[in-house]
């Protein structure tokens, strides 16, 4: 079989790569040992956000690194904090603009997982699955300001039995709003950059009110760019707002709450052939309705006569708009000296819009374009309660978690106006999607979700702990069609029904041992389950499938996606080096993956179970602290991800048994070196991505590019009525490589060539100034 690869030069941008070091002058890389989550929710509070960048420690549900202030901080302001993350061992975040702000092209990997199945938590309030389409919850870029995280805490192996998520085969990602401070204080800042970037931050804290300690804070952010290739913004701006209660010595209420707005406009999606033949900055038409209307009637004035799919090349745009609401109230509340009980009540709505103007389907005035827009809505409620107990040896931890989610998707046509006879409708103006001339199909989902935890830690030796627990499951969906135009679908009936994932026992089973002075050794067993996902028609999942014969017939048949994962590590860390090796194995059961073929505007897209999937990896860093303010960081990771068996499907089967898993590199390599001299610092950092797979069997594939990245600061201190001064200046892909970030965006197909990739932004130049009064 010839392998069709695609050579482009072989430098990027993903972020910065700092490891698992300390950026406080000289301090030796610090762990947190905590065996119970209410004891390492106290350990953690107590590690200060401006003492250490990176920790990394090992809890009851196996190795985790967590991430602090002090390091988000380095990244341009506004930045989407998984690009932060990304500079872990295994950790793969690609996007199509430099900060990770657009959604639809930004994908995050963790060990060979895709984002959908992960785990994420902010403030212990489920943020579902982390996708464009987000039907259970929202991403972390619209959940909070970047500037408002404390902490982020990675756990790349099974996640916790705790974490509410039915998302969690590989792993779970925890986020943690920073309490407002004690003293009244403003904080802001301004950042400029490339393609007329212009981001402000402006956050309020109010100081203790009372003698009990009640305190606030309200921050806004507004960010704002062109997109470095085509034409259009990518626009956010979000309120954030958190409230301290502490109740006595131990206890204490919060409440968070987040409002975000976000306009875009997407890249286009390519194909190899759009790539070959036109180049990596093709792009949409906007804002030249002239030349969109006119490649419409088959008159191409960019050379897209001259690809396999002239039509599909370039739109006039493609949209989306978000609005979320999401708020949560958390009580930590001792009930003795040994019981704890911890809740979260939480709520979140949703509304979006995402489209573009279809040159496959005419309007009613003759015009050969009609604007095609998905309109969703999600409201979700909830909440998660846990006792925690101490007794003897043990530290013993039982809860649930309940969720009722109503989601729905539909899709509409709009009119578009006919050439010199008024103005194309504006993809980012609400008022200009109020009058539908049509609906082409509706769907509608209310899913409910329980599930029941139940944990123990063992201390047999103060430097030796066991921990068991297991974790039930039910998830139930039902809905599906509510509208459908034949004429469009070609289906008489489209899917409706439901579907229940349940689980009555998931176990998980870790043990540490600290061995030596800085010396530990760790293992994780576990096994997990992920409930189905929901969308429109032919996006992928379970409901998509053609009609609802095949739907039913599905029922029969469709089994949930499972895995088994086992990992054993070794952690060192001293004054002078901090270490890790991490082995791990992934037994992957009905791996559900969309077979994408035909186009992007009329796609068939078919669930798919590929069977068994079989990881095996490992991960290694090494930080080296050889003089005092130095730290110089490198890891790699090796992961060699296959399916299990051959796959049959409209009547043709595939070889796919023993083929490589798609959009993700076996071989990953980062490194970073931080120095910080009086009020000054730098930090450079370089990193590389393997080659990737493009399609299920393997015939077309990406090369490995490297990334490079620079960032300085300097601290003035006090000034006037600034308590403290700075001046940021950073490069993103700093040697202006040419690369494919994104793949799979709109499904891989079995073989060949697809219109599912984007490039990743050039060279970018970025300058902040802050100050705090």
């Amino acid at each position: 079989m010839i392998c069709t690869t695609l050579f482009v030069s072989a430098w990027s941008l993903e972020g910065r790569a700092a490891g698992p070091v300390v950026h406080a002058a000289g301090t030796p890389h610090r762990l947190v040992h905590a065996a119970s989550p209410a004891s390492r929710r106290s350990a953690l509070a107590k590690a200060s956000d401006e003492e250490v960048g990176i920790v990394g420690r090992h809890v009851s549900h196996g190795p985790e690194q967590v991430v602090t202030a002090a390091e988000i901080a380095k990244f341009v302001p506004g930045t989407n904090p998984l690009k932060v993350i990304a500079q872990q061992p295994g950790v793969l975040l690609t996007a199509a603009d430099p900060m990770g702000q657009d959604s639809w092209g930004t994908q995050l990997y963790v060990r060979g997982f895709y984002q959908n199945q992960l785990g994420f938590t902010l403030d212990g309030i489920p943020l579902g699955e982390l996708t464009y389409r987000n039907y259970n919850g929202l991403g972390i870029n619209a959940a909070i300001i970047p500037d408002n995280i404390g902490r982020m805490s990675v756990s790349q192996g099974a996640g916790s039995v705790d974490t509410p998520s039915t998302n969690n085969l590989g792993g779970a990602i925890q986020f943690f709003s920073m309490d407002p401070t004690d003293r009244r204080q403003f904080d802001v800042s301004q950042t400029f950059g490339s393609n007329d970037a212009f981001r402000t931050f402006i956050r309020a804290n109010s100081g203790k009110l009372t003698p009990s300690g009640t305190k606030f804070y309200v921050s806004y952010a507004r960010s704002d760019s062109d997109k470095w290739k085509g034409h259009g913004p990518l626009f956010d701006q979000k309120v954030n707002a958190k409230l301290v209660q502490p109740l006595g010595d131990n206890s204490r209420i919060s409440a968070f709450f987040d409002w975000d707005d976000q306009q875009y406009l997407s890249y286009q999606d390519l194909s190899l052939n759009y790539l070959h033949t036109l180049g990596p900055r093709l792009d949409n038409f906007f804002p030249d309705y002239r030349g969109a209307y006119l490649a419409a009637q088959g008159t191409y004035q960019n050379g897209q006569q001259l690809t396999n799919d002239p039509l599909d090349a370039m739109f006039y745009d493609s949209s989306a708009i978000t609005r979320d609401y999401l708020g949560g109230l958390n009580a930590h509340i001792a009930l003795t000296n040994r019981l704890t009980w911890d809740s979260t009540i939480y709520g979140h709505s949703n509304l979006g819009w995402g489209g573009y103007a279809s040159p496959f389907a005419s309007s009613p005035n003759g015009a050969p374009l009609r604007y095609q827009e998905h309109e969703g809505s999600l409201a979700r409620y909830g909440f998660t309660t846990g006792l925690t107990y101490d007794i003897a040896h043990n530290t013993i931890e039982s809860g649930i978690w309940y969720e009722n989610n109503q989601y729905s998707m539909n899709y509409f046509a709009y009119e578009e106006p006919l050439l010199g006879q008024g103005a194309p409708l504006n993809p980012l103006s609400l008022s200009s999607f109020r009058n539908p001339i049509g609906e082409l199909w509706g769907t509608t989902y209310n899913t409910n979700t329980f599930q029941y935890h139940l944990q123990d830690t063992y201390h047999i030796l103060p430097n030796l702990s066991l921990h068991a627990g297991f974790r039930s499951m039910l998830v139930t969906t039902r809905g599906g069609a509510t509208y459908n135009d034949a004429a469009y679908t070609g289906q008489a009936v489209l899917p409706s029904g439901s579907l229940t994932t349940a689980a009555a026992f998931l176990p998980h089973i870790s043990a540490n041992w600290e061995f030596l002075p800085g010396h530990e050794l760790y293992f994780d067993i576990s096994e997990n389950r992920r409930s189905y996902a929901q969308g429109g028609y032919q996006m992928g999942q379970a409901w998509g499938v053609t009609n609802q014969a095949t739907f039913q017939q599905l029922q029969k048949t469709i089994k949930p996606e499972s895995d088994w994962a086992y990992e054993l590590g070794y952690r060192y860390n001293s004054q002078l080096i901090s270490a890790s090796l991490n082995l791990y194995r992934v037994d992957f059961s009905n791996r559900l993956q969309s077979l994408a073929s035909a186009s992007i505007i009329n796609p068939v897209s078919t669930m798919v179970d590929v069977g068994s999937v079989t990881m095996n990896g490992v991960d290694a860093g090494l930080t080296i602290r050889p003089i005092r303010n130095l730290s110089i960081y490198n890891s790699v990771s090796y992961n060699h991800s296959t399916y299990g068996s051959n796959i049959t499907t409209g009547g043709v089967t595939y070889d796919l048994a023993g083929k490589n898993v798609v959009n993700y590199p076996s071989f990953m390599y980062k490194a970073s070196a931080d120095y910080t001299y009086g009020p000054a610092s730098a930090h450079f950092d370089v990193n590389y991505i393997g080659r990737r797979y493009f399609s299920y069997m393997n015939d077309t594939s990406v090369p490995g590019y490297w990334v490079a990245n620079l960032g300085a600061k300097y601290q003035f201190g006090k000034h006037g009525i600034f308590q403290n001064l700075s001046l940021e200046f950073n490069v993103y892909n700093l040697f202006n490589a040419s690369y494919i970030s994104t793949m799979g965006e709109n499904g891989n197909p079995f073989m060949g060539d697809y219109q599912s990739f984007m490039i990743g932004a050039p060279r970018q130049f970025f300058g902040t100034i802050r100050a705090r009064f």
